[in-house]
């Protein structure tokens, strides 16, 4: 929608206007189909875990929440 509407800035009368539609249109269209669709990915995949990194003094302070129900332990099984 953004790309549509900076696109539209073209058709003005104003070359002022006209370079600032075209240059950000372009800047969207690159934001979001260059950087946010393909080079995050690949940063985060190159990155493994180590993206995911969180300080521990931050890991203590927030609150632990999860959606998964709490596991009762595994039994082990009867031995016959």
């Amino acid at each position: 929608i953004m790309i549509a509407v900076f696109g539209a800035f073209v058709f003005s009368e104003s070359r002022m206007l006209q370079q600032f539609g075209v240059g950000m249109a372009a800047a969207i269209f690159l934001d979001a189909f260059v950087i946010r669709v393909l080079l995050v990915p690949a940063i985060m995949k190159v990155l493994g875990r180590s993206a995911w990194w969180m300080p521990k003094w931050l890991d203590r302070a927030l609150p632990h929440v999860t959606v998964e129900p709490e596991r009762e332990p595994a039994k082990e099984p009867a031995r016959v």
